[in-house]
């Protein structure tokens, strides 16, 4: 019975390699992912969320550059307060990405804008990381953190980096 268990993992272990080989992108690959955020408060008074689409391509399989678009709604209540924020931030990013199996964890930054109904519109710059594990061959499950700092100028950029705001994503992505 032992024999017959371990031979069964034997199988189940390689038939899994090829996939765990074939994961990562190969230069000129192109990838889309789709992501959401949220919070409420315990009474789902205050609430948010948000959903966030990547499309990019990599320069080589460890590179990968691209174009992020996010909307966010807010519906905030409080003593005396009710209101709906619409927000988006447009940007560029460049990731680079570790190893080469189902796991790749990955380092960034990004650069663009925010804009909408309660944030002062202005530019931002961001550092990112995160990991994308294949399920898949071309397919992966997608955590990522960004810390964002906004700026008008130059010099508001270096004085606002302690003043930034970190956004969370989760979600889905396919290479193709």
């Amino acid at each position: 019975m032992k024999k017959l268990q371990q031979t069964v993992a034997l199988g189940f272990c390689t038939a899994l390699l090829p996939v765990a080989l074939a994961a990562a992108p190969q230069e000129g690959d192109r990838e889309f992912s789709l992501s959401g955020t949220g919070t409420s408060d315990k009474d789902f008074d205050n609430s948010n969320f948000g959903i966030s689409g990547d499309i990019g391509w990599y320069t080589s399989p460890d590179l990968s550059l691209g174009i992020r678009q996010s909307v966010s709604y807010a519906d905030i209540e409080g003593e005396g307060v009710t209101d709906d924020a619409w927000n988006g931030s447009t940007r560029g990013y460049a990731n680079y990405h570790f190893g080469s199996g189902n796991a790749r964890p990955f380092l960034g930054a990004s650069l663009g804008g925010i804009y909408g109904d309660n944030v002062k519109e202005s530019a931002f710059a961001g550092l990112e990381f995160g990991l994308k594990y294949y399920v898949l061959e071309s397919t992966y499950i997608l955590g990522r953190a960004e810390y964002q700092f906004f700026f008008d100028s130059g010099d508001s950029a270096e004085d606002n980096f302690d003043d930034g705001a970190w956004a969370y994503v989760l979600g889905v992505g396919f290479n193709f």
